[in-house]
């Protein structure tokens, strides 16, 4: 089992081995050519700290099958994505984070993030608030949404790594149509992963098998 040095500490020593300066320029105050140049140290610097040690994300063609459309994903992007994954937004951490999104023609699309915590103990904390989070998360779906409705299926844990859990939530809305949406939690020392499958339907509509195939997939990546 290896243990990650954060992903703040490794954009660091990249910052320090190239020269360049972690200057924040807004959109608003960057021209084109500071914008492309911004955008070409920041790929340059994923590429290093991919170098140094950084967690192997998801592959659009390992996620679920679509039955009419292929997956897009996005670029492997620092920080937690916009909006944070339904159901964790009080409880991912917004440092030592990676992000990428996934999208399909249709209305199926998912999200990974990957956590680099300080350490194993910090990692096995964060995983229970995860798992708590979405097991509790219908509950309070329904205090929050007059007229709605959730549902939540526990689908088991995955012996990958240092385990992993999958589970599946319905909700409902009077005025919009069933979403469900697979979750799948794992960890492999101080990395965490979280990735999550959504579109709309129900439990029916959840391709469980395949999911928990992604789940150990994601898990198994996390050490690159």
């Amino acid at each position: 089992m290896r243990v990650r040095t954060t992903l703040g500490v490794a954009a660091a020593g990249v910052a320090a081995a190239t020269g360049l300066a972690l200057t924040v320029t807004t959109p608003a105050q960057a021209g084109p050519v500071a914008t492309a140049a911004s955008a070409a140290s920041a790929a340059s610097a994923a590429s290093d700290m991919a170098v140094l040690g950084a967690p192997d994300l998801l592959e659009g063609d390992e996620l679920p099958p679509h039955a009419s459309s292929p997956w897009y994903a996005g670029d492997v992007t620092p920080g937690l994505p916009e909006p944070t994954p339904f159901c964790l937004e009080d409880v991912l951490p917004a440092e030592d984070v990676l992000h990428r999104s996934f999208w399909t023609e249709l209305d199926a699309n998912a999200v990974q993030v990957v956590v680099t915590a300080p350490d194993e103990a910090a990692a096995r904390d964060l995983t229970a608030r995860l798992n708590r989070a979405v097991r509790e998360c219908a509950a309070a779906y329904e205090q929050q949404v007059p007229g709605g409705s959730a549902t939540w299926r526990d689908y088991g844990r995955l012996r990958v790594e240092d385990g992993a859990r999958v589970h599946g939530l319905v909700t409902s809305h009077p005025e919009i149509a069933n979403d469900v949406a697979l979750y799948g939690i794992g960890r492999d020392g101080n990395t965490v992963t979280v990735v999550r499958w959504a579109q709309m339907g129900t439990f029916q509509h959840a391709p469980v098998a395949d999911f928990r195939e992604t789940t150990r997939t994601a898990v198994e990546k996390l050490l690159g």
